[in-house]
Formats: structure tokens, sequence, C-alpha cells
């Protein structure tokens, strides 16, 4: 595999990493609502005039735009919204381990895509992932009191649709089309569709009187993980496979745990690293059998 492969689908997860942390920052001051449509809305008009300098055409064909279409709604509308309520009524470290499971959704996604049937060890590797990620939710240690059971399960509902807009986007590079155009585009059309909801919501956005924290947080969102990030992730997709490049998903908790314990001072109890600890194991297992 092409080493620029690797180091983009590194550097992905690693911007990915930190956006739990960025969401908190956020929702600190603005109201869910806000953060979601704001870093599609910021993102996608920059995008945009970025897609027309580059001359970046459109999918030639309906089936592609339809596909680009799904991606869009997908990893810029459905996942922002589930996870910036989510990560409103939970903890950084709950929603970075929760997105550790992203590598079962994107693999099960693709082979119901593709409809293949995944090997025994891969179920078996769901299973035990999945284990851990009903500790993670339902068990509660002293340090995981800013947690909530629904905030964990916005969360997990957030990945679906995060893995399916990873699929879809997969899918247009390997028909050919641009990651650049999957990630522009689609990061344009849904800022337009989110335009007149942020037009509608500015009055409450200024009413926040939100921090540089905040807005620094929104930024990050709408510039580092909407495009930078996504150009990046679906390039590595397209260019080493959907399931190879699932396994760099694996180190993405990393840098979301870290920076959690840095910027928000949270703990990390045993609970919650014995949850983490099965976590990591069932995703580990799955996506080197695949």
């Amino acid at each position: 595999m092409p080493p620029i492969v690797i180091l983009a689908a590194l550097i992905a997860v690693i911007v990915w990493g930190a956006s739990p942390v960025a969401t908190k920052l956020a929702v600190n001051d603005l109201s869910p609502l806000s953060v979601s449509v704001l870093r599609t809305v910021i993102g996608g008009l920059c995008a945009l005039p970025l897609a027309l300098l580059m001359r970046i055409p459109l999918p030639a064909t309906g089936s592609q735009r339809g596909t680009l279409f799904l991606s869009g709604f997908c990893g810029f509308i459905a996942f922002p919204l589930l996870f910036s309520i989510g990560v409103e009524k939970t903890s950084a470290n709950h929603a970075s381990m929760i997105l550790a499971s992203l590598p079962l959704f994107t693999g099960a996604i693709a082979h119901l895509w593709d409809r293949k049937t995944p090997v025994m060890v891969w179920w078996a590797g769901c299973a035990v992932a999945l284990v851990g990620e009903a500790f993670l939710i339902g068990g509660r240690g002293a340090t995981d009191q800013i947690a909530t059971t629904e905030g964990d399960l916005l969360v997990l509902a957030g990945n679906t649709f995060a893995a399916l807009g990873y699929v879809a986007g997969a899918r247009l590079q390997r028909e050919g089309y641009p990651a650049t155009g999957t990630t522009f585009w689609g990061a344009a059309v849904a800022a337009l569709a989110l335009l007149p909801i942020a037009l509608f919501i500015s009055g409450d956005i200024v009413a926040a009187k939100a921090s540089w924290l905040a807005w620094g947080g929104v930024l990050y969102l709408a510039l580092g993980v909407t495009i930078f990030g996504y150009v990046l992730w679906y390039f590595a997709l397209g260019k080493g496979g959907i399931a190879r490049m699932g396994l760099f998903q694996f180190f993405q908790p990393v840098s979301g745990v870290i920076l959690a314990a840095l910027l928000l001072g949270e703990t990390i109890g045993w609970s919650f690293l014995g949850a983490s600890g099965v976590i990591m194991l069932g995703v580990w297992f799955a996506v080197r059998a695949k």
C-alpha cells in the first residue's frame, strides 16, 4: 500500500479524534443545533468556492449524484446533529470510545452494500465490541457521572449515519470521482440545505455570546473535521479499500481521550478503562478478520 495512503488515513483519524473535545467546547456555550448547523454551513460555504475554483464537476450520472447526496446528508447533516446533541449529554471520553466502534458500522454497511457475508471471526469481534459498548453505556463509575445513557445512545446512533456516509463516499472514489469532489460538493449541498435554518437561529447564536473556545471548537469542526479530514479519509478509503482503511479508525479515540483529560479535565476511571479495552479488542479482531 502506498505510504501516502497510510499517512492520509492516520492524519484523518487524528484530526477526527479531537472532534468530541471540540464539540464539547462548542456546546458549552451554543446549542447542539447551532453547533451542528454552523459546522456544516461554515465548512460548506468555504468548500463551494474551492469546488468552483478547482473546476470540480458534479458526478456525471444520476446514480453517482444520488450517492453524493446520500454521503452529504449522512456525513454533514445527520451525523453532526446526533453527535452534537449526544456530546452535550455525555462526556468527551465516552463519545471518543463510542466512535471507536465506527469500523464495525462501516464494515457492516460495506458488506450489506456488496451483498457479502462476513466471516465468523468478524461477527465474534463485533459481539465483543458491542459487549464493551453496552458496559460503557450501562455502567457508571465514580468518574463517569457526567455521561448519560441518552447521550451515549445518541452518539452511537450517529455512528450509523457516519459509516453510511463513509461507504457512499468511498464508492464514489472507487468509481473515479475525486475525494475532493465528494467532500466539497457534499458539504456545499448540505450547507445550502441548512442555510435557511442557520438564518432562522442566528438570533439565538448572537444572544448566546459564545466564548472564543466555543467558536474555536466550531471552526475546528467546520474546517478541520468537515473539510480537511473528509478529503483525506475519502482519498484513503478509495485508494486503500474500505475494509483495510477501517483499521486506522482503531487509533481515533486516542487523541480524543488525551485531549479530554488535558483541555476538559475529564478523569479516566477503571470502569471506563475496562469497557474501552473490551471495545478496542473487539474492533481489532473484527477489522483483522475483514
